[in-house]
């Protein structure tokens, strides 16, 4: 699969042409691709405003450039054009007040630390046993 999105930074019309699943209260996620349950994985992430991503441990890397808006996590905010880059063994939650979209890239699935309710994601991120 090959997949081009173009003029991310200028236009959010793209994020319309996108078939998007549930993955949070609030937050929906298109999975760019993904290589099994352990393995690198890719996403885009939207947060309708006061979305919120329960507190998560990184297991391997994670990635996150901010496309649209602007996130909130432990650290602070960041907004549109932010890179962030959380190491192996660090934890966070993440919300958006008023809504973004991120581009999130892990080189290993993440494992949830807080209850997420009913509704519990899968890679790239997989739940705490």
């Amino acid at each position: 699969m090959n997949l081009r999105l173009h003029a991310l930074f200028q236009d959010s019309k793209w994020q319309q042409t996108l078939d998007w699943s549930p993955f949070f209260e609030r937050v929906d996620i298109h999975r760019l691709y993904q290589t099994g349950s352990g393995g690198p994985s890719a996403a885009l992430i939207r947060f309708h405003p006061g979305g919120r991503v329960p507190l998560h441990r990184h297991i391997g890397y994670e990635h996150i450039v901010v496309l649209e808006g602007e996130q909130t996590d432990e650290s602070g905010p960041a907004a549109k054009g932010a890179v962030i880059i959380n190491a192996p063994g660090t934890s966070h939650s993440v919300s958006s007040q008023s809504g973004c979209i991120v581009l999130a890239i892990y080189n290993n699935p993440v494992r949830f630390l807080e209850e997420a309710g009913a509704r519990q994601p899968s890679i790239p991120a997989s739940p705490m046993k």
